[in-house]
């Protein structure tokens, strides 16, 4: 029998009937910002229903070409005003100068924004590759230490476990992930992926290259296939054909795919908890029901019950 690609000894392995017992996991959530004012009030309810559960930070995406700017720090400085979360603003090089940068990062700092998710950022649609600004950044690492001389902010970066599309090779890109170690981030966040080995092997290459940031796994609860499939081909992340399977002729039975994301997610975090890992990232698309019962597995219980 198989369940979700894995063996019916691991899936029997009482995952779920221990979860209760194993140490504090914590998590974090990214949400990218509303596009009209009916999203935005649909998104501070998915917000503030993952609240209660105290995440480390949550983080607001920046669209391609800085398409997002204004609404990504009107999110993040709302967040910032009206809760207790500490809120991460996403910024790339893309489109923009280094001057430009500087007053948006001033803006932040001066905002009491003091988490920063550094990236090289995707180029705008119709763009096939990435075009540094004239005067602008060639990469995410000269991005971290131009913020890092600016201000003293936490920064976050992105990291691949099944490599940057774009990366040479392999080891390149943890290379790569050093240098922006070395340049001042103190966390990576992972690309989604559905293979818990992809992310442990991942974590083993970095360490043996001194990487010693801690590497978040993103996890990626599957609420749109089609568009999961998509966002796999543009970041390189490997759809397993068991997951296919699992969706098959789920189009237009939202009830059941709901479920079957929550088992999908859940497995997949219950076997990283299980080989010892203790944050989680969370893509919540702005959804906030599938994401709190992922938690709610972990052992994350409402502030107010603990």
């Amino acid at each position: 029998m198989i369940m979700s690609g894995i063996s019916e000894s691991a899936a029997t392995a009482g995952l779920l009937s221990a979860a209760g017992g194993r140490s504090k996991v914590e998590v974090s959530f990214e949400f990218f910002p509303p596009t009209t004012d009916k999203l935005a009030e649909k998104h501070w309810e998915a917000l503030t229903r993952l609240t209660p559960l105290g995440p480390r930070f949550v983080s607001v995406t920046y669209g391609a070409g800085g398409s997002t700017r204004e609404r990504t720090h009107a999110l993040v400085s709302r967040i910032r005003n009206e809760t207790e979360l500490e809120p991460a603003a996403h910024l790339t090089c893309v489109g923009a100068s280094k001057g430009e940068i500087g007053e948006i990062a001033d803006l932040y700092w001066e905002s009491g924004i003091r988490h920063i998710v550094a990236l090289r950022g995707d180029p705008p649609e119709g763009q096939g590759h990435f075009t540094p600004h004239p005067d602008g950044f060639t990469g995410s690492v000269e991005l971290i230490e131009f913020l890092k001389k600016r201000h003293d902010f936490e920064i976050s970066v992105g990291c691949y476990p099944e490599i940057h599309p774009e990366a040479k090779s392999s080891l390149a890109d943890i290379e790569y992930l050093k240098r922006k170690m070395d340049a001042g981030a103190t966390r990576a966040i992972t690309q989604f992926f559905f293979d818990p080995e992809t992310y442990l092997r991942f974590v083993d290459r970095a360490l043996a290259h001194d990487i010693t940031i801690p590497i978040v796994p993103g996890i990626l609860p599957v609420t749109n296939f089609a568009k999961v499939r998509q966002f796999s081909k543009q970041c390189g992340a490997q759809v397993p054909a068991w997951l296919a399977h699992l969706f098959e002729d789920l189009d237009e039975d939202p009830a059941t795919r709901n479920m079957v994301a929550a088992m999908v997610a859940t497995e997949q975090c219950l076997r990283l908890q299980r080989a010892g890992v203790g944050q989680f990232h969370f893509y919540t698309l702005n959804r906030a029901d599938l994401v709190y019962s992922v938690c709610h597995t972990l052992g994350i219980r409402h502030k107010k019950s603990i």
